[in-house]
């Protein structure tokens, strides 16, 4: 096998972008723009990636949550977005029940 390339060639994002084509930034940017269009809120104590995921599952399980993303500001204020039509005393349950402060709106 020597001299021979056995790995799969990727395509390569144009030169307007940074990075492969999988993950781009332009795509993260377009995942971005869906996500702003919902009601956002202040969060405190979240510190790491964990801290995301636990409060996203428990905010996406509220009836009337069609999408709930954390923008994580580890030590800071997060910022929780939610598109749909769920109760605000519901979402601030399901995140207390996480172990977080759903703090007020943005």
């Amino acid at each position: 096998m020597c001299g021979t390339e056995s790995r799969t060639q990727l395509p390569l994002a144009t030169t307007a972008q940074q990075g492969c084509s999988c993950c781009s930034p332009a795509t993260e940017k377009q995942a971005d723009a869906a996500v702003v269009s919902g009601t956002q809120y202040a969060l405190e104590g979240l510190t790491c990636g964990h801290c995301v995921q636990t409060v996203e599952t428990a905010v996406s399980t509220v009836p009337g949550v069609e999408f709930a993303a954390v923008d994580l500001v580890p030590g800071g204020t997060s910022q929780l977005t939610v598109t749909g039509a769920a109760n605000v005393a519901a979402l601030a349950d399901a995140v207390r029940s996480s172990g977080y402060v759903l703090t007020g709106t943005k």
